[in-house]
Formats: structure tokens, C-alpha cells, sequence
């Protein structure tokens, strides 16, 4: 045997060998477009059933989405969870044109119970209601049935419009 001999692949091996680049490419390629539209998310809240969801960025949620947005800044979001929050997930319940009613406590949505209002948080700040009236053209009005859930019922996050939207979410876990 000669010491530092090349082994040259058949013509059947050059094939599968090229095909294994284009596969991997290809993947790779894939995966990478994907992730121009998509991220994991991660819900640490126990406001939502589901703790993982994956996210498409940019689609406009029909009712019922989990939708992903940016709380804003308020006093009350930063003080709870810092000057630069993490994204929120809840659930579009209202969508440009629905009427948002409030009954006592009670956050209505078409006629629709859907949330909830407290006077103040666990440790004491005061909330202010959320906004009523029409839902505006490119917003949403984001919430739970969780009690303690902090969205649109509350005016320091409002309606959601398009400028906050970071997308739609799937359950995974």
C-alpha cells in the first residue's frame, strides 16, 4: 500500500456526495429564510396556558391569535418588568372595528365578557382602566381570562396597534 494515496469516489459516490452539499445547503438555506420570519418565545407568566410559542412575525392576528407585541413604557410596565421589557403574549380578543365595553369590572368585547379590571396590583400600585370604544383600524385589543393578567384591560399597555405588534404565536408546549 503506497503511503499518501488519495482514494477517488466512484461516480455513484460523487452523486450522493453532492447531493449531501445540496441537502445541507438547502436546509441551511431553508432554515435560515424561516428564521427571518420566526422565533421561539417564551411566556414566564402563568397569565396563558402555554409556556413556548413559536412566532411569525408580521402577520396581522384574526381573533383568537396568540398575539406577540411590545408592551411599551409606561411607569407601572417599567417599574414591574424593567425599562426594557420582554415581548408579551396574550390573546387578540377584540380586532379593528370591535366595540370594547366595560360593565363595573367586567371588560366586554362585542357584548362579550372577556376580562376582568382591579383597582391595584398584587403589591399595591394602582391600574388605570384600559380604553373603550371602537378598537382602531391596524390595533388590537390584547388579553387573558387570567385575573391577574396585565393587557389591553389596563391603560398602561391599551390597544395594541401595529407599531407593537411583533406577530402571531403557535403553541408548541
Amino acid at each position: 500500500m503506497k503511503t499518501g494515496a488519495t482514494r477517488r469516489l466512484s461516480t455513484g459516490g460523487r452523486l450522493v456526495a453532492i447531493a449531501a452539499v445540496c441537502l445541507v445547503a438547502g436546509a441551511l438555506s431553508a432554515a435560515s429564510k424561516w428564521s427571518e420570519n420566526h422565533a421561539l418565545m417564551i411566556n414566564v407568566t402563568d397569565s396563558l396556558p402555554n409556556w413556548a410559542f413559536v412566532v411569525e412575525a408580521r402577520r396581522f392576528p384574526v381573533r383568537g391569535d396568540y398575539v406577540v407585541f411590545h408592551p411599551g413604557h409606561d411607569p407601572i410596565t417599567v417599574k414591574y418588568f424593567g425599562a426594557k421589557p420582554a415581548a408579551f403574549t396574550k390573546i387578540a380578543l377584540g380586532l379593528p372595528g370591535d366595540m370594547v365595553t366595560r360593565i363595573g369590572n367586567d371588560v366586554h368585547v362585542n357584548g362579550k365578557r372577556v376580562a376582568t379590571i382591579k383597582p391595584m396590583t398584587k403589591r399595591g400600585d394602582r391600574l388605570a382602566a384600559g380604553p373603550l370604544g371602537v378598537v382602531p383600524e391596524g390595533c388590537i385589543f390584547a388579553g387573558t381570562p387570567h385575573k391577574d393578567g396585565f393587557d389591553s384591560r389596563y391603560a398602561h399597555i391599551g390597544f395594541v396597534c401595529r407599531d407593537r405588534l411583533v406577530g402571531t404565536g403557535q403553541p408548541i408546549l
